[in-house]
């Protein structure tokens, strides 16, 4: 249902949205990742920020006022802001922010965000995200109809700009891509866009390389330096010049004593000296960009699971693994994710067990590298790929081995589940109705019937017709007696060859889930 404002909800809502699609993108952003530097992690820059922000808000009460809402998201994503783009986008929502908590429209705070984005780069180049927040905004401003016509229009205007990025910066055009910080502005305008009208998307395109890309690093910018800074306002267009002088691809963000620095240098240290100058510097990282730096990897290695019940939780901690809980249907927040990597140990394997959880969990991921904790992050999507890498997981083995062991087991297990189905819809199995059962396999609707049993014994049935020997049933908390036993039974009589392992999973949401190995 369009909303056609942006209140509170609406801000919150598309912190999330935006949030959400920019890890689901975030991959495929990466791989456009030329300019300024070809290393290959805009889209997890650009996901870090937004999350930190939306965050920020979700932790603020229903009633919250609008000024506050606004703040709170510029504040937000001020301090998490990571990377080039990170940081200009950024200073984006600081502009949307000042002019939106006082409640005027959409088009004036469109274009105060491009004002500022561009005022905080010391040495503009189009053909970047500046070029397509530009467009944008200036695209906007004729637009008489309220702010869902005015996001729509800026989210249009900004897929435009994005594809004319090649015809504005060599580079881009000659390795075969958009630009990598315009590709992810443009999720976020189209995020937005979604939030005030009420609209969703599962996914937004991020276009493909056309050509090979060819890594290209400046000459001269050794580090990525990144701090915050609590500076008087005063002092910090000295530290601009000081910077400017010394590296390039110099964004300074933020206001009222605190600020956000990104620099790209030869020599790190000159660069947290004249903070040190000017203020106090803190969440210093220093990133060396000519190569990947082998980090200190200490005693321990750990698995790190995701789990939304506390009978999967319990299963988790019985082997080992530190769990991360999450409530049906969400997410885990990313401090909790991130503390349960640091706790695991400085070798850690992650199982998100949710494709939600793992957009988290690579975020996570990427924050605890920087303190030298190795991490990989399985692409597991549900709790019994979960738990069948867990059971291969040998803390004795190498790690790198451990990894592909435990991988192999997820990507070899078959996931299914049961739901119910609370509104009528169409599916890929045809029309349901409410009250219906549906038996979905690897996130599809395969089998849709009117009670629990009858469908759980025909998803088996087809999971086990794709090939396997092993099959594990989780029990949710609405599951009624003798659900498992009534499949037990069933498999006995079709399947005698299969092994059976049933858990107490006390999942809300879904009945039973199932796995095929």
């Amino acid at each position: 249902m369009p909303m056609d404002v942006l209140d509170p909800p609406s801000v919150r809502r598309w912190a999330r949205l935006a949030a959400d699609a920019l890890g689901r993108a975030r991959a495929d952003i990466d791989a456009l990742n030329v300019f300024p530097v070809a290393d290959g992690d805009t889209g997890t820059n650009l996901h870090l920020t937004m999350l930190s922000a939306a965050e920020a808000v979700e932790s603020l009460p229903d009633d919250v006022d609008a000024g506050v809402m606004w703040q709170t998201l510029s504040y937000g994503a001020l301090v998490g802001a990571r990377g080039n783009s990170g940081v200009i986008v950024s200073q984006a929502l600081r502009g949307l922010a000042e002019v939106l908590k006082e409640g005027a429209d959409l088009r004036a705070a469109l274009a105060r965000a491009a004002d500022l984005a561009r005022g905080c780069v010391a040495r503009p180049v189009e053909g970047t995200v500046l070029s397509v927040l530009t467009a944008a905004a200036a695209a906007v401003q004729e637009v008489e109809s309220g702010p869902a016509e005015v996001a729509r229009r800026a989210a249009e205007e900004a897929r435009a700009a994005l594809r004319r990025t090649p015809d504005q910066l060599d580079v881009l055009a000659r390795s075969g891509v958009v630009d990598a910080g315009g590709a992810g502005l443009a999720i976020v305008l189209e995020s937005l866009a979604a939030a005030i009208t009420g609209s969703h998307r599962e996914r937004y395109d991020v276009p493909a390389p056309t050509a090979r890309v060819t890594p290209m690093t400046e000459v001269g910018a050794g580090y990525e330096v990144m701090y915050l800074l609590d500076a008087d306002d005063g002092a910090v267009g000295k530290l601009r010049e000081e910077l400017d002088a010394m590296g390039d691809s110099l964004v300074v963000v933020g206001g009222d004593g605190l600020w956000n620095v990104h620099v790209h240098v030869g020599e790190a240290g000159p660069a947290i000296e004249a903070a040190l100058r000017v203020g106090r510097p803190h969440r210093i990282r220093v990133t060396y960009l000519a190569e990947r730096v082998a980090r200190g990897v200490g005693d321990g290695r750990g698995v790190v699971a995701v789990a939304a019940g506390e009978g999967i939780a319990k299963l988790f901690e019985e082997c080992g693994a530190v769990v991360v809980r999450r409530e049906p249907g969400g997410r885990p927040a990313l401090p909790a994710m991130l503390a349960a990597i640091r706790q695991a140990g400085r070798e850690v394997v992650v199982l998100p067990n949710d494709e939600d959880a793992g957009a988290v969990a690579v975020a996570a991921a990427e924050i605890a590298r920087e303190d030298g904790v190795v991490v990989t992050v399985l692409p597991t999507r549900a709790t019994v790929q979960g738990l069948a890498a867990l059971a291969v997981h040998d803390p004795l083995r190498r790690y790198d081995d451990d990894v592909v062991a435990m991988t192999g087991a997820a990507g070899h297990t078959r996931h299914g589940h049961l739901a119910v189905a609370d509104r009528e819809g169409v599916t890929s199995a045809g029309l349901c109705h409410p009250g219906d059962v549906l038996g979905l396999i690897d996130g599809d609707v395969a089998v849709i019937g009117r009670t629990l049993e009858e469908v759980a014994a025909l998803v088996v049935d087809r999971m086990l017709a794709g090939g396997g020997e092993l099959v594990t049933l989780v029990t949710g908390a609405g599951a009624p007696a003798g659900l498992a036993d009534g499949v037990a039974a069933h498999l006995r009589r079709a399947r005698p060859d299969a092994d059976l392992v049933v858990y107490g999973g006390e999942q809300g949401g879904y009945p039973l889930l199932i796995g095929v190995e």
